[in-house]
């Protein structure tokens, strides 16, 4: 166990269930190591909220059926827009300072019943709004591989956690790329589901169509077994689909024959760094010289993923952060009236990123301006739809594109919202029409790990994960790192 900070949760499941070892080293392993990489507010401001005494007690009751889970003994960790019952869930807000909710995300909760114990929540972009975890009342974390430079966002604390090798599967939450883009700046595995095959109950909302709960890991594996284990239909979410949820954790492919992978020409344009662009081709010749089929296609419609997805999802996130005007739950703004007391409550209580995105949504919501703008957007967003659906229907079992546009950038450069916003331009698309995608290492640029993204058709998160296992253990592990 002594280098526990590598260890999979495949691996230390087994120990666990085989009687090798007690949950309560793996926690004790997990801790230390967030202590040696210095995971508190004054280090990489990693972690946001813990209860070590509560995770300690949980490791040493575990019962018969959670010693024995899938995750058993697996420390992770939680974004904190998650619900959790026994620590706070903020969203990295003022306004939500102190919170803690009386029920729990069942994406939390089914974790804990396969054995997994919440070691903390994670830090993030508040409210999930932000591409760099700059955007946290909390203050920014930092990338465990390079410290001084971003993990991306806005689901980096939780990226970081698994960089760092606190924990070796972390939960985040997508609404653009939120957990691509953070675990291609990491370099990691991050995942994201079909829209519906894992519950959106107790993911506090920001855009409610856009929404996903997606699964960073160490390895394809980790990533795998983690939702393996949150996916499937609850009666809790009128969004979830019930639909049976295939075996994710299937053993490396040994040829890729007959598999056609498509190559978006949109998203290999000129001003792509050289660099990148070198990665991922050398990706898609191994898999070719596997025996894919490696085939061009085109997303005509990709230049306008950004521009309607940052019309819709702010749209739906003014809808959204209503709720949250000092009565119900969270900070109280002083006032002398009841107008006065939410204005009072959002002032003190919300960043400067989430009132943009809160005004942007209610202008283009607005009488005069809901046809020119949420309308237009609406309907660019089916043509988008349509595109990929086009794609897949000709027989493309997979895309494969860059993550991002760049590797993870120094904190504090990018100021203009603009130009952070462009750092989704590749991962919006898969939000837009909620089919699976997820990013892995493909190799480093600078010394900054850079991400290969993959795309499947709706529901065929099984097929994805083959073809990643392929890549990391294959392309990666075959010289293109």
């Amino acid at each position: 166990m002594a280098d526990a900070h590598t260890s999979t949760a495949l691996a230390i499941a087994e120990s666990v269930r085989a009687g090798r070892s007690h949950p309560r080293e793996h926690l004790a392993f997990a801790w230390a190591r967030a202590d040696d990489v210095g995971a508190g507010r004054d280090g990489l401001n990693i972690t946001l909220w813990e209860d070590r005494a509560h995770s300690r007690h949980e490791a040493e009751t575990l019962n018969a059926d959670r010693r024995t889970g899938p995750l058993a003994g697996v420390p992770v960790m939680v974004k904190d827009n998650l619900t959790t019952l026994h620590l706070p869930t903020t969203c990295a807000s003022r306004v939500l300072a102190g919170y803690v909710s009386p029920f729990e995300a069942t994406s939390v909760s089914r974790l804990r019943a396969a054995g997994a114990i919440v070691v903390g929540k994670t830090n993030m972009d508040e409210f999930a709004m932000g591409s760099s975890t700059e955007r946290s009342a909390y203050g920014p974390t930092r990338n465990p591989r390079a410290p001084t430079y971003v993990p991306g966002g806005s689901s980096g604390g939780s990226a970081a956690s698994v960089a760092a090798g606190i924990v070796p599967i972390a939960l985040g939450s997508e609404t653009g790329g939120s957990v691509r883009q953070p675990a291609a700046f990491c370099g990691i595995v991050g995942v994201k589901p079909t829209y519906g095959r894992v519950s959106r109950y107790g993911l506090v909302a920001f855009a409610s169509s856009l929404d996903h709960v997606g699964v960073f890991g160490r390895t394809v594996d980790d990533a795998a077994l983690g939702l393996q284990v949150i996916a499937g239909a609850d009666r809790m979410d009128a969004t979830s689909i019930d639909r049976p949820v295939p075996v994710l954790t299937r053993e490396l492919a040994d040829s890729l024959c007959g598999i056609v992978i498509g190559r978006p020409r949109e998203y290999f344009p000129d001003r792509l760094q050289p660099a990148i662009r070198a990665r991922c081709d050398a990706v898609l010749a191994q898999l070719s010289a596997l025996g894919a089929e490696v085939r061009d296609v085109s997303l005509p419609h990709t230049e306008l993923a950004i521009p309607s997805y940052y019309i819709i999802a702010p749209a739906e996130s003014s809808a959204n952060l209503a709720r949250f005007d000092g009565v119900r739950f969270g900070r109280r703004g002083a006032g002398d009236s009841l107008a006065a007391m939410y204005e009072g409550t959002r002032r003190e209580g919300f960043g400067d990123e989430v009132v943009r995105r809160i005004l942007l949504g209610t202008y283009v919501l607005s009488a005069g301006y809901y046809d020119a703008y949420y309308r237009r957007a609406m309907a660019v967003r089916a043509l988008i739809q349509n595109d990929v659906a086009r794609v897949f229907a000709s027989g493309v079992h997979a895309l494969f594109t860059p993550t991002t546009p760049t590797p993870a950038f120094p904190i504090g450069a990018i100021t203009d919202p603009y130009e952070m916003y462009l750092s989704d331009i590749f991962t919006v698309t898969a939000n837009l029409t909620g089919i699976p995608a997820m990013s892995i290492p493909i190799g480093e640029v600078d010394g900054l790990p850079v991400g290969g993204q993959l795309m499947a058709p709706p529901f065929e998160e099984a097929g994805m994960l083959s073809l990643a296992r392929v890549i990391e253990s294959v392309v990666v592990g075959g010289g293109t790192s």
